[in-house]
């Protein structure tokens, strides 16, 4: 009678231990996969473990009569848990987060001063720095902050938002941050927007962007960051206007441009709302 109890638990365990032992290469992946697009001092153990401890959890969990395949069903806890790891983190470092505090204000000074958006060479300049010391610290600060934005390469963008349960306040609000970044990334210029798009939900390298242009990868790398504060800045004057700051002189062509990009989101979110009353998430 004892035997007859065991052996099926014994099965059941050893089929789970086969799961597991069978998809830890996939934890690898992903870990490598996050480690391409964030800081550096970002611990691979760290992320690692945590990839480990949702690949068992997932495997205790499943439940295949459901009829979805465990590694793809493994591979959204573990992204989940590597995501969680990483929002557990500060991703950029004190240094980087003072020397980028003291380029945005010199950047806001020169492009006040200029009635533009000042190159990287201008910036650097200005700082004492040289330009691929600019270039490196916008990169570390653009991988911090646009972490939301990687989705899986198979994914879609319901996928940008944070995985963890949100009440049902924030779950509104997140659907109405997702809407307003996808109508935000469409409104944008259309170069900016080609950036955006290949660099972030394709993963190209900057390499090929750049030759696609026929532009460097530099000048894409300025794309980026000016793609990114537009964004953030459109975002921010849907949902928090108090955050978004003047960028240029008053009523000159850099402000205007900037206007016309917001006013050109709201009027597609606007339309969208019309259109879709009931659906946030719909693409517009």
């Amino acid at each position: 009678m004892s035997e007859s109890i065991a052996g099926p638990a014994a099965t059941t365990e050893t089929s789970t231990d086969d799961l597991i032992v069978r998809t830890m290469p996939l934890v690898g992946h992903i870990v490598r996969e996050t480690m391409g697009r964030v800081p550096s001092h970002v611990s691979r153990d760290d992320l690692t473990s945590a990839g480990l401890t949702a690949l068992v959890q997932a495997a205790r969990a499943y439940d295949a009569e459901r009829g979805v395949p465990f590694e793809r069903y493994a591979a959204t806890r573990i992204r989940g848990a590597v995501l969680d790891e990483l929002r557990a983190v500060d991703w950029a470092s004190r240094s980087v987060r003072r020397r980028a505090r003291d380029l945005a204000e010199t950047r806001g000074t020169l492009a006040a001063t200029l009635g533009r958006t000042p190159t990287a060479i201008e910036v650097a300049r200005a700082c004492g720095l040289s330009e691929d010391e600019v270039l490196a610290n916008d990169d570390d600060v653009a991988r911090a902050q646009v972490l939301s934005l990687h989705a899986p390469a198979t994914g879609s963008l319901d996928d940008l938002l944070p995985t963890r349960a949100p009440s049902p306040e924030q779950a509104v609000e997140y659907d109405e941050q997702l809407t307003y970044l996808r109508e935000a990334i469409v409104e944008l210029p259309e170069r900016l927007q080609k950036v955006v798009r290949e660099y972030f939900f394709e993963e190209r390298p900057m390499a090929d962007i750049a030759a696609d242009l026929g532009v460097t990868d530099s000048r894409i790398s300025q794309m980026r960051a000016e793609a990114l504060i537009l964004l953030r800045d459109a975002l921010n004057n849907a949902l928090e206007p108090t955050l978004v700051k003047p960028a240029g002189k008053t009523g000159g062509v850099a402000q205007r441009r900037r206007e016309a990009y917001f006013a050109a989101v709201a009027a597609r979110h606007a339309d969208g709302v019309r259109r879709t009353p009931r659906n946030l998430g719909a693409v517009g």
